[in-house]
């Protein structure tokens, strides 16, 4: 039988396919090897696009004098959109995108930011309460687009949005109207360069967070912040409030290396210790994929939180003399029924008598913290001014509290001694025939003067007679004579700027000068005696009142006003700063001035004094001086108080100025109010009758 395999054929197989191996797996090793082709991911590598974002630095605290907190940052978490990613995606994905991301924040009840000026639902309109940053936008929108005229419709507007951001027309004008106010928040800041970046929505929730995040929303980030909290509803002026940096001042804050969305103290003690206040953010990198997962995260540097800062304020006493002055403000409104007749405003200040520290500064009217953004528009036009803080920046004649200035004078310049008689026959008329003759309160009450009295007692009386006499004879009494005044007014801190961290006004000292190179008036004797008893041209703000008190309760020691305790470090084991006393004039006439504290002492313990109806009886002795503002005779005349206690080991001095608040009573309840609370007497305060005419 015939074999189906022969050797030969079998080992012929052989040869064939060894020359074939020897041949063709060099060619393949070379061609996987050294010649392999790239695969799929080689021939389209992913794009990677790094992403460096802010670590947002906390803002320190802010505390009063006994460590109770006034300001904190609490972290919030934000959502943004990537601009530079959206601009690698077609039209409709970025439609798709921001309609998802819309659409899921509104089912969920949660507000989002889009200030494109146009209502969003039919029939489409320009809003009526545009802002003048939306405005300025919609402007630089019209002149980016040759297409656009400022003068198009609303639908118009929108009908060729559509057409330019490419919105299918599936999709309703409503639904499209929403797309369009987010592309147009991410336009302008292509379009305006010193716009911040967008932020879609702020303070979300972390349940929320955690919606966006499953959705994967490409080119939508996850940012943490910090939002400013207020632990107080007082102080609203004094430690201000936190903003976007004003359009004006964008280049200054760039060069102190503030980015362009960084949020800076606008005003009070969030502007005046900014520097300290501000964290440094920190940077961090994210590389991300082109389809949105992120490959790598690395931080470049880290966030340095602010410093603490503690302030001189007492919130405790910042409390009483608020809540003190509105309520007696709005008792003495309800009493008043004409609308021109009511008390407008009023301020109160309380100063440390011995180190110049700001204890308490309230205003009034005053505004909500927590719902400014929400009031500005009614805030803004109130012709009150519940955003101006009077006590710093209010300018306000002293009235009689300025008397111990011009019986200082005297004393200086020896026209008077502590025991001078001047005779108070009502009616000062030496200057009758030229046309002007100043009359003594009490002469307008019942026809007489006080009588003989001396400094003290003119003091304890309120006596103007005796002032203007006195002015009368200060270096021969016309502009000579007023400018020795204003410089014993000036050596008590009037006039000028009291040190204040916080903006201030420097208010008006009443010279010759000032009439002539500013009101464009000459002076007159008449200007001088008027100065003397109070009036005339003298603006003061009420702090200034208050370190004046101070100034004559230490005896003669003049402070720098400060509302800054000390600065700790971000982690509170560093004392960077500790406030002490600061010198700006030290009175030489000791004697002098316990003269005139002897006068202010007997306002109010002395039946005949003007304040004995309201400290009569006051457990702690006080010292004292009232005042009243002449105005207009169409309106009531303003109240002024200053005093100081205890009066024989002060502590804290005290001014209260009240707008059309005449020269009542209730000026000086105010403080007795808050005498209460600071030395925990157990006399409560009460409202007293009120005066019309207490000088």
């Amino acid at each position: 039988m015939q074999k189906l395999y022969k050797p030969a054929r079998i080992g012929l197989i052989f040869v064939l396919i060894a020359i074939m191996l020897t041949i063709y797996v060099p060619a393949l090793y070379r061609m996987q090897i050294y010649e392999a082709r790239p695969d799929e991911d080689e021939l389209y590598p992913q794009v990677i696009i790094p992403r460096t974002i802010p670590l947002i630095a906390a803002r320190g605290n802010i505390y009063d004098r006994n460590g109770i907190l006034l300001a904190s940052g609490r972290p919030i978490y934000s959502i943004s959109i990537d601009r530079d990613l959206f601009v690698r995606l077609s039209d409709d994905k970025r439609n798709s995108i921001i309609q998802d991301l819309v659409f899921t924040t509104m089912d969920e009840n949660v507000e989002y930011i889009d200030t494109f000026p146009i209502t969003p639902g039919a029939p489409f309109t320009y809003i009526s309460n545009m802002t003048q940053d939306q405005r300025t936008q919609l402007n630089k929108y019209f002149a980016y687009f040759d297409a656009l005229s400022p003068d198009m419709s609303a639908s118009d507007l929108l009908a060729w949005m559509r057409g330019h951001y490419k919105i299918d027309f599936t999709i309703g004008i409503t639904e499209a109207r929403l797309i369009i106010g987010i592309r147009y928040e991410i336009e302008m800041r292509a379009i305006m360069s010193n716009l911040p970046p967008y932020v879609f929505a702020n303070d979300v929730s972390t349940d929320f967070i955690s919606l966006i995040e499953e959705r994967n929303m490409l080119g939508v980030h996850i940012n943490s912040t910090y939002v400013r909290e207020y632990h107080t509803s007082n102080a609203a002026h004094l430690l201000g409030y936190i903003g976007p940096i004003p359009e004006g001042q964008v280049e200054k804050f760039a060069e102190l290396g503030y980015p362009l969305d960084a949020v800076i103290g606008r005003d009070g003690a969030e502007l005046a210790f900014e520097e300290q206040l501000r964290g440094i953010n920190g940077s961090q990198l994210i590389k991300t994929s082109d389809t949105g997962i992120v490959m790598d995260v690395s931080t470049i540097t880290e966030p340095e939180p602010g410093q603490n800062v503690y302030l001189t304020l007492d919130i405790g006493i910042q409390a009483v003399s608020e809540e003190a002055l509105s309520t007696h403000i709005e008792s003495l409104n309800l009493d008043r029924e004409e609308e021109f007749d009511k008390i407008t405003g009023g301020a109160v200040a309380v100063v440390q008598v011995q180190t110049g520290e700001l204890l308490a500064a309230a205003s009034y009217p005053t505004f909500n913290r927590a719902t400014m953004s929400q009031d500005w528009p009614m805030l803004s036009i109130d012709p009150n001014l519940p955003m101006f803080n009077r006590a710093t920046q209010g300018q306000y004649n002293p009235g009689s509290t300025f008397k111990m200035i011009t019986g200082l004078t005297g004393l200086r310049y020896g026209v008077i001694g502590r025991y001078t008689p001047i005779d108070d026959v009502g009616v000062y008329d030496l200057y009758k025939d030229k046309g002007y003759a100043p009359s003594c309160w009490i002469y307008q009450l019942n026809g007489v003067g006080h009588g003989e009295l001396d400094i003290v007692h003119a003091i304890e009386r309120s006596c103007n007679y005796f002032f203007i006499s006195v002015a009368d004879w200060i270096q021969g009494g016309d502009a000579a004579g007023a400018e020795a005044i204003a410089e014993v007014a000036l050596e008590f801190g009037l006039g000028r700027s009291t040190g204040l961290e916080v903006p201030e006004n420097p208010g008006v000292l009443a010279t010759p000068d000032y009439a002539r190179d500013v009101l464009k008036v000459g002076w007159w004797r008449a200007d001088t005696l008027m100065t003397g008893f109070g009036q005339g041209y003298n603006e003061f703000t009420p702090v200034q009142l208050a370190n004046y008190a101070a100034t004559i309760a230490n005896g003669g020691t003049l402070h720098s006003l400060t509302l800054l305790r000390r600065i700790m470090s971000a982690d509170m084991s560093d004392m960077i700063y500790e406030h002490t006393p600061d010198v700006l004039n030290e009175f030489a006439e000791k004697d002098n001035i316990k003269i005139i504290q002897e006068g202010m002492r007997l306002v109010t313990s002395s039946n005949a004094g003007t304040a004995y109806s309201i400290f009569g009886d006051y457990p702690v002795s006080v010292a004292a001086k009232t005042g009243t503002v002449e105005l207009d005779a169409s309106e009531r005349n303003n109240g002024v108080f200053i005093c100081y206690a205890p009066a024989d080991n002060p502590e804290i001095a005290i001014s209260i100025v009240i707008e059309k608040g005449g020269s009542g009573s209730a000026v000086m309840a105010i403080a007795r109010m808050i005498f209460d609370y600071y030395f925990g007497t157990e006399i409560t305060s009460f409202m007293v009758p009120y005066g019309e005419l207490i000088p």
